[in-house]
């Protein structure tokens, strides 16, 4: 019976809850069990048993358990955003939406694990250790959220959520067959979340198809007062149903061959063929522009990295997390404390911040990429004049193997060509699976205006039905 309840989608078993049909018990054991039975390295933490006394059957979300990124502060719950510093910092308080989906009929199934603060593309920089691909062990399943994608595709979570900051929700949807979705900047409050890059982190959900995508959003999206940079969301994600695509307008960006190596062969030819499914739908493909799209990565590793730079200085064995004595003085702990807990990567990133803000070189760096975000976010704006979503593969390559490109930071950084500049314009994107490509799964995106969620959603899941992909990896 339990490999039974695992086959559903999290819409279908939270419609079985409601209707008296499945004890949402039974529903949180199956999965509690599964997790804990973890052996991809996907859970740094998995809850003892469900919550009582909340009554499921009137729910939005029907009882259906979620796995929740580390990085999302949960009330007594080990939050440590996969850092050695955070280590065992349990919260006083729990991030907007975790409380959101707790409220929506959403238990917590336990927390994932993910690249520390947020910082990489492959969860190979946790301080708990890599997780694995369930496609294929010996393989990164994409990052930051890399666990929240791992714990949907293998079966261990009906659905999660992760952070998106320059595309750490769909590169490791796309490397794990699944999908993953980046809301407009705003649309989901970010109190509770621990900061890697303010202006550009946003939380958004990792599902096993587009409707559970929907129904999660649905409940993660509004204003929230404890966060000034929240919005309200104009109307409802609505429950996608769309046939076709007629009347839709697809862009196409010529930059799409000027990223450093080329695109993997059957990435490309796994998008041409979406794409080609997407004419066939009533959609009109066009080519179009996004001139400052290939400048994307440059401005965004600076600005990033400028903005983890203030917000990491708080790690300083003072407050709260690590702390490793000086013996000398103040300075010393300081030091000795942020040498110890941080990796090796947020080192680098907290450097690179650090020297981009520096006096002489603010300006030249930190400036200068300011100027291109906006000069990217007005790219977009001018394509979607003319089309309604712009189209690319999510990610240029499948999942690659573990300690491939952990020596080369400008190599894993290419990684997220092809979703940086949504984050940098602040809009909504989608990636969807739609294919294989010598036996690993590889990711579709759409990106829309912002507050387009609900369109972009619909549009997406027309092509979900025609792509029709029923890839499974073997479970755990």
């Amino acid at each position: 019976m339990s490999e039974e309840l695992l086959e559903l989608t999290a819409a279908a078993a939270g419609e079985k809850v409601r209707r008296g049909e499945l004890d949402p018990a039974e529903l949180f054991e199956a999965y509690r069990a599964r997790a804990a039975a973890d052996d991809l390295n996907a859970f740094t933490w998995v809850a003892d048993e469900p919550p009582s006394g909340q009554d499921y059957r009137d729910s939005l979300l029907g009882g259906v358990p979620v796995a929740v990124k580390d990085l999302f502060c949960t009330e007594g719950v080990p939050s440590q955003a996969g850092s050695r510093i955070l280590e065992g910092y349990r919260p006083p308080y729990s991030a907007t939406v975790v409380r959101k989906l707790r409220e929506g009929g959403a238990p917590l199934l336990g927390k994932t694990n993910q690249d520390e603060f947020a910082m990489g593309s492959s969860t190979e920089n946790s301080g708990y250790g890599p997780t694995l691909n369930p496609w294929d062990r010996r393989r990164v399943p994409g990052g930051s959220s890399g666990g929240s994608a791992a714990a949907v595709a293998a079966g261990l979570a009906p659905w999660a959520i992760g952070t998106d900051t320059g595309g750490s929700i769909r590169q490791p949807a796309a490397l794990c067959g699944i999908v993953g979705v980046k809301p407009t900047y705003g649309a989901c409050s970010r109190y509770g979340m621990i900061a890697f890059a303010s202006s550009l982190d946003q939380a958004g959900p990792l599902t096993r198809d587009v409707t559970d995508a929907a129904l999660l959003l649905r409940a993660m999206v509004g204003k929230d007062r404890c966060d000034s940079t929240s919005l309200e969301f104009p109307g409802t994600i609505e429950l996608p149903s769309r046939e076709d695509l007629k009347g839709v307008r697809l862009g196409v960006p010529a930059e799409l061959t000027e990223i450093e190596g080329g695109v993997e062969p059957g990435v490309l030819e796994q998008f041409e063929r979406t794409v080609a499914l997407a004419e066939g739908l009533g959609a009109t493909v066009e080519s179009c522009r996004l001139p400052h799209a290939p400048h994307a990565l440059s401005a965004y590793y600076l600005i990033a990295p400028a903005e983890a730079s203030a917000n990491l200085a708080r790690y300083d064995g003072v407050r709260y997390g690590l702390r490793v004595d000086g013996s000398a003085d103040l300075y010393t702990m300081y030091s000795r404390t942020r040498a110890t807990g941080f990796g090796t990567e947020v080192k680098r990133r907290i450097m690179l911040g650090t020297y981009a803000l520096s006096s002489g070189y603010y300006e030249a760096y930190y400036g200068t990429a300011l100027k291109v975000r906006t000069k990217i976010s007005e790219d977009f704006a001018e394509a979607f004049a003319r089309f309604d979503f712009v189209v690319t593969p999510t990610s240029p390559w499948t999942a690659f193997e573990l300690g491939a490109k952990t020596d080369e930071p400008l190599a894993m950084y290419l990684n997220d060509f092809f979703t940086v500049p949504m984050p940098l314009a602040g809009i909504p994107a989608i990636s969807i699976p739609c294919g294989l490509s010598n036996g690993l799964p590889v990711g579709f995106q759409l990106a829309g205006p912002a507050f387009s969620e609900s369109r972009m959603i619909d549009a997406a899941y027309a092509l979900e039905q025609a792509i029709g992909f029923d890839g499974r990896p073997a479970r755990v």
